[in-house]
Protein backbone atom coordinates (compact mmCIF):
# COMPACT_ATOMS: atom_id res chain seq x y z
CA UNK A 1 0.00 0.00 0.00
CA UNK A 2 1.10 3.49 -1.08
CA UNK A 3 0.99 5.75 1.56
CA UNK A 4 0.13 9.54 1.09
CA UNK A 5 1.48 12.83 3.36
CA UNK A 6 -0.67 16.20 3.01
CA UNK A 7 2.08 18.84 3.29
CA UNK A 8 1.79 22.26 3.44
CA UNK A 9 -1.31 22.44 6.37
CA UNK A 10 -1.76 25.69 8.32
CA UNK A 11 -5.32 25.16 9.37
CA UNK A 12 -7.45 22.73 11.45
CA UNK A 13 -9.74 21.73 9.46
CA UNK A 14 -7.78 20.95 6.54
CA UNK A 15 -5.88 18.36 8.96
CA UNK A 16 -9.03 16.80 9.92
CA UNK A 17 -9.80 16.36 6.59
CA UNK A 18 -6.51 15.19 5.68
CA UNK A 19 -7.32 12.82 8.47
CA UNK A 20 -10.47 11.73 7.88
CA UNK A 21 -10.10 11.15 3.90
CA UNK A 22 -6.98 8.29 4.66
CA UNK A 23 -3.82 9.92 5.07
CA UNK A 24 -0.70 8.73 6.23
CA UNK A 25 0.73 11.80 7.68
CA UNK A 26 -0.09 15.24 7.55
CA UNK A 27 2.72 18.13 6.99
CA UNK A 28 3.14 21.32 9.70
CA UNK A 29 5.83 23.81 7.63
CA UNK A 30 8.12 24.77 10.80
CA UNK A 31 10.26 27.23 8.10
CA UNK A 32 9.23 30.92 8.03
CA UNK A 33 10.81 31.10 4.82
CA UNK A 34 7.81 29.57 3.40
CA UNK A 35 4.12 30.48 2.12
CA UNK A 36 3.15 27.33 3.79
CA UNK A 37 4.63 28.02 7.22
CA UNK A 38 2.51 26.71 10.09
CA UNK A 39 1.83 28.91 13.12
CA UNK A 40 3.44 27.21 15.98
CA UNK A 41 0.33 27.18 18.21
CA UNK A 42 -1.65 26.34 15.14
CA UNK A 43 0.33 23.10 15.19
CA UNK A 44 0.46 22.20 18.54
CA UNK A 45 -3.50 22.60 18.38
CA UNK A 46 -3.76 20.16 15.67
CA UNK A 47 -1.23 17.83 16.66
CA UNK A 48 -3.18 17.28 19.95
CA UNK A 49 -6.33 16.47 18.76
CA UNK A 50 -4.96 14.50 15.48
CA UNK A 51 -2.18 12.38 16.76
CA UNK A 52 -3.96 9.46 17.11
CA UNK A 53 -4.84 9.72 13.77
CA UNK A 54 -2.15 10.49 11.54
CA UNK A 55 1.18 10.92 11.42
CA UNK A 56 2.46 14.35 12.35
CA UNK A 57 5.48 15.54 10.36
CA UNK A 58 7.37 18.64 11.44
CA UNK A 59 8.76 20.32 8.18
CA UNK A 60 12.52 22.61 8.84
CA UNK A 61 15.47 23.81 6.84
CA UNK A 62 18.58 23.98 8.27
CA UNK A 63 17.13 23.82 12.06
CA UNK A 64 19.36 23.74 15.21
CA UNK A 65 18.99 20.34 17.00
CA UNK A 66 17.63 22.23 20.04
CA UNK A 67 14.87 23.85 17.53
CA UNK A 68 14.18 20.35 17.14
CA UNK A 69 13.87 18.80 20.23
CA UNK A 70 11.67 22.26 21.17
CA UNK A 71 9.63 21.72 18.48
CA UNK A 72 8.98 18.05 19.53
CA UNK A 73 8.74 18.63 22.93
CA UNK A 74 6.41 21.77 22.64
CA UNK A 75 4.21 20.83 19.79
CA UNK A 76 4.53 16.58 19.62
CA UNK A 77 5.81 15.94 16.26
CA UNK A 78 6.06 12.58 15.39
CA UNK A 79 8.58 13.13 12.15
CA UNK A 80 10.44 15.82 11.47
CA UNK A 81 11.04 16.34 7.65
CA UNK A 82 15.01 17.72 7.19
CA UNK A 83 15.51 19.92 4.51
CA UNK A 84 18.82 22.08 3.64
CA UNK A 85 22.38 20.82 4.13
CA UNK A 86 22.40 18.87 7.36
CA UNK A 87 24.35 15.59 7.29
CA UNK A 88 24.31 12.19 8.66
CA UNK A 89 26.11 12.74 11.91
CA UNK A 90 23.25 15.80 12.27
CA UNK A 91 20.24 13.26 11.26
CA UNK A 92 21.54 10.85 13.66
CA UNK A 93 21.99 12.99 16.62
CA UNK A 94 17.89 14.29 15.75
CA UNK A 95 16.84 11.40 16.10
CA UNK A 96 18.67 9.79 19.28
CA UNK A 97 17.70 13.57 21.09
CA UNK A 98 14.03 13.94 19.91
CA UNK A 99 12.88 10.38 19.55
CA UNK A 100 11.09 11.31 16.21
CA UNK A 101 11.49 9.48 13.16
CA UNK A 102 13.36 11.61 10.57
CA UNK A 103 12.82 11.81 7.11
CA UNK A 104 16.28 13.23 5.26
CA UNK A 105 14.74 15.78 1.85
CA UNK A 106 16.88 16.40 -1.03
CA UNK A 107 16.42 18.07 -4.36
CA UNK A 108 17.15 15.86 -7.50
CA UNK A 109 18.02 17.21 -10.38
CA UNK A 110 20.07 13.86 -11.80
CA UNK A 111 20.88 10.34 -10.28
CA UNK A 112 23.91 11.79 -8.56
CA UNK A 113 21.33 13.69 -5.85
CA UNK A 114 19.87 10.17 -5.12
CA UNK A 115 22.93 8.84 -4.81
CA UNK A 116 23.90 11.77 -2.35
CA UNK A 117 21.33 10.76 -0.03
CA UNK A 118 23.19 7.02 0.39
CA UNK A 119 24.63 7.67 3.66
CA UNK A 120 21.56 9.03 5.59
CA UNK A 121 21.03 5.95 7.10
CA UNK A 122 17.23 7.82 8.27
CA UNK A 123 14.02 6.03 8.59
CA UNK A 124 12.84 7.77 5.15
CA UNK A 125 14.04 9.34 2.14
CA UNK A 126 12.09 12.32 0.70
CA UNK A 127 12.75 12.73 -3.26
CA UNK A 128 11.44 16.31 -4.38
CA UNK A 129 12.24 18.33 -7.32
CA UNK A 130 15.34 20.49 -7.72
CA UNK A 131 14.27 24.11 -8.14
CA UNK A 132 16.91 26.77 -7.76
CA UNK A 133 16.05 28.73 -4.44
CA UNK A 134 13.44 26.87 -3.46
CA UNK A 135 12.66 24.16 -0.91
CA UNK A 136 9.98 22.01 -1.77
CA UNK A 137 6.45 23.04 -2.86
CA UNK A 138 7.66 24.24 -5.94
CA UNK A 139 4.70 22.26 -8.26
CA UNK A 140 7.38 21.23 -10.31
CA UNK A 141 7.77 17.22 -11.34
CA UNK A 142 11.24 15.56 -12.15
CA UNK A 143 12.33 12.54 -13.88
CA UNK A 144 10.47 9.86 -11.67
CA UNK A 145 12.41 6.84 -13.41
CA UNK A 146 15.48 7.89 -11.71
CA UNK A 147 14.59 5.98 -8.35
CA UNK A 148 15.66 2.88 -10.05
CA UNK A 149 19.49 3.42 -9.60
CA UNK A 150 19.08 3.89 -5.91
CA UNK A 151 21.28 1.42 -3.69
CA UNK A 152 19.70 2.11 -0.29
CA UNK A 153 16.83 -0.18 1.38
CA UNK A 154 15.57 3.31 2.99
CA UNK A 155 12.35 3.70 2.07
CA UNK A 156 11.37 6.54 -0.45
CA UNK A 157 8.72 9.16 -0.05
CA UNK A 158 8.28 10.68 -3.83
CA UNK A 159 7.28 14.20 -3.68
CA UNK A 160 7.21 17.60 -6.18
CA UNK A 161 4.44 18.51 -8.24
CA UNK A 162 1.98 15.15 -7.42
CA UNK A 163 -1.60 15.80 -8.29
CA UNK A 164 -4.77 13.75 -8.90
CA UNK A 165 -3.75 13.61 -12.15
CA UNK A 166 -0.62 12.10 -12.37
CA UNK A 167 0.33 10.32 -9.14
CA UNK A 168 -1.13 6.67 -10.50
CA UNK A 169 1.83 7.64 -13.60
CA UNK A 170 4.24 8.25 -10.56
CA UNK A 171 3.63 5.60 -8.08
CA UNK A 172 3.52 3.34 -11.21
CA UNK A 173 7.41 4.52 -12.37
CA UNK A 174 8.88 4.69 -9.03
CA UNK A 175 7.09 2.61 -6.67
CA UNK A 176 7.82 4.74 -3.89
CA UNK A 177 6.68 3.91 0.12
CA UNK A 178 4.53 7.37 0.26
CA UNK A 179 4.05 9.95 -2.23
CA UNK A 180 3.87 13.83 -0.84
CA UNK A 181 1.88 16.77 -1.98
CA UNK A 182 1.36 20.02 -1.24
CA UNK A 183 0.67 22.62 -4.07
CA UNK A 184 -1.15 19.98 -5.61
CA UNK A 185 -3.81 19.53 -3.09
CA UNK A 186 -4.43 23.68 -2.58
CA UNK A 187 -6.75 26.30 -3.88
CA UNK A 188 -4.11 28.97 -2.42
CA UNK A 189 -0.66 28.74 -0.83
CA UNK A 190 -1.14 27.34 2.41
CA UNK A 191 -5.25 26.79 1.83
CA UNK A 192 -6.52 23.14 0.79
CA UNK A 193 -9.23 22.14 -1.59
CA UNK A 194 -10.67 19.98 -0.55
CA UNK A 195 -12.36 18.27 -3.23
CA UNK A 196 -8.47 17.85 -4.37
CA UNK A 197 -7.28 16.56 -1.21
CA UNK A 198 -9.92 13.70 -1.65
CA UNK A 199 -9.05 13.26 -5.22
CA UNK A 200 -5.64 12.69 -4.64
CA UNK A 201 -5.94 10.49 -2.21
CA UNK A 202 -8.38 8.15 -4.02
CA UNK A 203 -5.90 8.36 -6.56
CA UNK A 204 -3.28 6.65 -4.88
CA UNK A 205 -5.83 3.95 -4.10
CA UNK A 206 -6.72 3.16 -7.09
CA UNK A 207 -3.00 3.36 -8.17
CA UNK A 208 -2.54 0.67 -5.64
CA UNK A 209 -5.13 -1.46 -7.12
CA UNK A 210 -3.93 -0.94 -10.59
CA UNK A 211 -0.61 -2.48 -9.26
CA UNK A 212 -2.09 -5.26 -7.36
CA UNK A 213 -4.24 -6.54 -10.80
CA UNK A 214 -1.36 -6.16 -13.26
Amino acid sequence: MTRAKICGITRHEDAALAAEAGAWAIGLIQWPGSVRACDPAVAAGIVADLRRQVECVGVFVDPTLEALARAVDEIGFSHLQIHGDEGPAFCREAARRTGAKVIKAAAVASGADIQALEPFRTDFHMLDAAVRGQRGGTGQTWEWALVRSRRSKVPVILSGGLTAENVGEAIGVARPWAVDTASGTEREPGIKDHDRVRAFLEAVAQADEHEAAA
